[in-house]
């Protein structure tokens, strides 16, 4: 049984189906809410369980991976992105890391895998990015802080406790469950504005959007099924993983998508490109192919009409 943290947000609930339809039952941790989305109702109790949780709470922790036969973990519970303290934020995050890692210890795991971002890359030059990238030590923000010392946390405790571990450089994602007013891409905000029929607010400090803009773009049903081919397969040849789409995909094709899909929508972005953004890149996966065998099932037409389908009947 794999242990998913953070299994009912928008990348742990598709990983957790991309698990089970893989033969691999899972458990569920949930902070808030633990109700299932209708994609995960349904599964017997031996193949699918949900556990509150707060990840800080180290003694909770311990005990759910006690009551089940854990053989992995996919660490995907994070703090609230928009913590305003960074020591609160660091201290959250290093929290619950450390936790999930004494628990992998303490069960014997195979495998832990934890989210990293593409963030990291932040100050490398010439995409694409690759895993063999050195990446410059720089502060800009609490993130990619966080997500390159989880990096290195947990490689220190898998080569101490035995487990492989799998550092998980996760691209730009979007799609069900995710936020539909995401402060890190506009796109959604577009998306979800044409669902409703109302002109998208992209006034500060939401983020802007034109034309010439591009950006690293992966479905989210994409992003859990790369993560689940990663904890499942056999032997890898790396410890660490960019999942995305391997793309460039510019926010003209995507509104061109939105409209196709949503009559009446008539999005129109202004043109040229945004100012302030950073430079535009995306994520190598050519690893985590040769590795896994993982083909991106959606491309941007089929992923905006899944995505709309969804919003259509789900609160966006």
């Amino acid at each position: 049984m794999i242990l998913v943290t953070g299994g009912l947000g928008s990348i742990g609930a598709h990983t957790a189906r991309a698990l089970l339809d893989l033969g691999e039952p899972v458990v569920l941790t949930a902070h808030r809410s633990t109700r299932l989305p209708e994609f995960l109702a349904g599964e017997p109790t031996d193949r699918l369980a949900v556990e509150p949780l707060d990840t800080t709470d180290r003694q909770a922790f311990l005990a759910l991976a006690e009551r089940y036969r854990i053989t992995g973990v996919v660490h995907l519970a994070a703090a609230p992105h928009d913590a305003p303290d960074p020591v609160a934020y660091l201290q959250a995050e290093a929290t619950g890391l450390l936790n999930a890692l004494a628990a992998a210890s303490a069960r014997g795991v195979r495998r832990f895998a934890v989210a990293s971002s593409i963030a990291v890359y932040l100050g490398v030059d010439d995409p694409p990015w690759r895993e063999e990238s050195p990446l410059p030590t720089v502060a800009a923000h609490q993130i990619p802080v966080a997500k390159k010392t989880a990096e290195l946390w947990s490689s220190l405790v898998g080569a101490h406790a035995g487990f492989d571990v799998v550092h998980l450089r996760i691209g730009t994602i979007w799609g069900p469950l995710g936020l539909p007013d995401s402060p890190f891409f506009a796109l959604p905000r577009l998306l979800s504005a044409a669902v409703r029929g109302e002109a998208p607010d992209l006034t500060p400090p939401r983020p802007p959007a034109h034309a010439g803009d591009a950006t690293d773009l992966c479905y989210v049903k994409d992003c859990g099924r790369a993560i689940a081919l990663l904890m499942v397969a056999d032997r890898l040849g790396h410890a660490t993983y960019n999942v995305s789409s391997g793309r460039l995909v510019p926010y003209a094709e995507v509104v061109a998508a939105i409209n196709a899909a949503v009559p009446g929508a008539n999005l129109v972005l202004p043109a040229g490109h945004s100012s302030g953004r950073p430079p535009e890149g995306h994520l190598d996966i050519a690893r985590l192919q040769h590795d896994t065998g993982f083909v991106p099932e959606y491309d941007v037409d089929r992923a905006v009409a899944d995505y709309v389908g969804w919003l259509r009947t789900h609160e966006a």
